[in-house]
């Protein structure tokens, strides 16, 4: 049923509608659409995978930020992998406490919108979560952060990589990387490095006035976020280097309806009614 109006005088009405009819006690029967909800949840929980070599999965990152972040923490995510996990791996107990470039999505949000986010409430926790890749976008306002007494938080979860191109790269373009990764390649000076290493995100931060670190070991996780959380008179940058091939799920390929979603690779969830399905 199509409603042509103004959104703002529009939803005023609809929500006043709304209004009405919970006074009346129509609110409507939704056991059977939670019983699906419940039921698919169930099928298919939230989970990753750890990385087989011992490297940092990124979602354990993301997560345990989320985990040790003091209470009322904002975050902000750049677009990319980094930004999906962000979503489904911290669990945000209270409105505005996540900012999101949605639609399209815009490479390089996460630092400027952190920045705001901390001048606007100046008393609360503030972590950019940014990829490798979106972090070179914008990360020159740290500067501005440094002179400006704004000390955001920032994780960069560091693959190497474009990580969401890349992801589609392997699973609909049999691995033919192009243009998605970030690191120069075996003719590095370190050629068992992992992530973006030029820039070196850590001496680029340090520059900029901040207190930067870098985090490589699983083990060393929980420390390292709990030192970054108790640092609160400049920016911090943390460097994760994380593992290369982590993908998100679910995801919907392109060109395709949102009933063939991917639950993970090769697997399709079952939507029917029959729960034995």
């Amino acid at each position: 049923m199509p409603i042509v109006g103004d959104a703002r005088e529009v939803i005023a009405d609809l929500v006043q509608a709304v209004q009405k009819e919970h006074s009346e006690g129509n609110t409507g029967d939704y056991s059977a659409w939670w019983k699906d909800l419940s039921r698919w949840r169930d099928t298919y929980p939230l989970g990753y995978d750890q990385p087989e070599d011992g490297s940092l999965s990124p979602q354990a990152v993301i997560e345990r930020i989320g985990q040790l972040a003091p209470e009322g923490t904002v975050f902000a995510a750049g677009v990319g992998q980094h930004q999906m996990w962000a979503a489904h791996f911290v669990q945000y107990e209270q409105p505005a406490t996540w900012l999101n470039s949605g639609g399209a999505g815009t490479m390089g949000y996460a630092v400027p919108a952190a920045m705001g986010a901390k001048a606007g409430v100046p008393d609360r926790t503030v972590w950019a979560i940014d990829g490798d890749g979106c972090f070179q976008m914008t990360n020159q306002e740290l500067t501005t952060c440094a002179l400006n007494n704004i000390p955001i938080k920032v994780a960069v979860i560091n693959n190497g990589a474009l990580g969401m191109v890349r992801q589609w790269q392997t699973l609909f373009y049999n691995q033919r990387y192009s243009n998605t990764v970030l690191h120069s390649g075996p003719d590095d000076v370190n050629p068992e490095a992992r992530g973006t290493r030029v820039p070196d995100f850590v001496k680029l931060s340090e520059a900029m006035g901040c207190y930067a670190i870098r985090c490589e070991d699983p083990a060393d996780l929980d420390k390292v976020i709990e030192e970054a959380n108790s640092i609160n008179d400049r920016p911090v940058v943390v460097d994760f280097i994380v593992h290369e091939d982590a993908m998100v799920w679910p995801m919907v390929a392109a060109g395709t309806s949102n009933d063939e979603i991917m639950a993970a690779r090769d697997v399709r969830p079952d939507f029917g009614d029959n729960e034995d399905d």
